[in-house]
C-alpha cells in the first residue's frame, strides 16, 4: 500500500460521506429560488439538519485525518466532536453511544480512526468503548442490535493480511497500517479492535 492510494481512499471516503447532505442543501436552494414559500419550514429543517451534519463529519474528518492540532490535547472535545460524528450517522431511532476514556493525547488520533472503523459495522445502533492503556488503544463494540458480517470480514482481512482491496470504506484502517501500527481483531463475544 502507497501513500498515494490512502490520500485517494480518505479523499474518496470524505467525499462520500458529505456528498449526500451537500446534495440537500443544494436541493433546499434551488427551491427556495424558485420562490414556493410552501415548503419554508421542510425547507429550514433540511437546511438545519444537513449543516449540522456536514458540521459536525467536517469537525471529525479534521481530527481524524488533519494534522495534529490543540482540540486533540482536551479528552472532553475530542469525544464530544466523535459523538456529534456518531449522532450524524444512520437515524435518531437507532443512535450510537460512546464511552470514551482515552487518556493520552497522542492516542486520540488513533482512536478516533477505531471508533470510524467499528461505526461501519453497526447497522442499527449501538455502543463503542475506547480507551487506552499500556501503549495500547482498545475500542469495542459492547453493545449492538446488528452487525454488517460482510465489513467485519473485510476487517478481518485487512489486519491479518494487510491491506491490498481499495476500498474507500477502509480508509481509517489503512491510515492505521501506513502509520505502522500493528493490529489485533478479536471478536470472542465483542467486537474488539486494538492497536500498539
Amino acid at each position: 500500500m502507497t501513500q498515494n492510494l490512502t490520500t485517494e481512499l480518505v479523499c474518496t471516503r470524505l467525499s462520500h460521506d458529505m456528498a449526500g447532505n451537500i446534495g440537500a442543501v443544494a436541493n433546499a436552494v434551488e427551491l427556495l429560488e424558485e420562490g414556493d414559500l410552501d415548503f419554508l419550514d421542510d425547507i429550514k429543517s433540511i437546511l438545519k439538519h444537513s449543516s449540522q451534519t456536514l458540521a459536525a463529519r467536517l469537525k471529525f474528518f479534521r481530527m481524524v485525518f488533519g494534522l495534529d492540532n490543540a482540540n486533540l490535547d482536551s479528552a472532553e472535545t475530542v469525544a464530544q466532536t466523535a459523538r456529534d460524528y456518531l449522532a450524524s450517522l444512520g437515524n435518531k431511532d437507532y443512535p450510537i453511544g460512546l464511552d470514551f476514556a482515552v487518556n493520552m493525547p497522542q492516542n486520540r488520533k488513533p482512536a478516533l480512526r477505531l471508533i470510524m472503523i467499528l461505526a461501519d459495522v453497526l447497522i442499527r445502533g449501538g455502543e463503542i468503548r475506547v480507551s487506552d492503556k499500556d501503549g495500547k488503544i482498545a475500542a469495542e463494540v459492547v453493545a449492538a442490535s446488528k452487525i454488517a458480517a460482510d465489513k467485519l470480514e473485510r476487517i478481518r482481512q485487512a489486519v491479518d493480511h494487510g491491506y491490498t482491496d481499495p476500498d474507500a470504506a477502509m480508509a481509517p484502517l489503512c491510515a492505521l497500517l501506513e502509520e505502522g501500527r500493528k493490529l489485533q481483531l478479536e471478536t470472542d463475544g465483542l467486537i474488539r479492535l486494538i492497536v500498539e
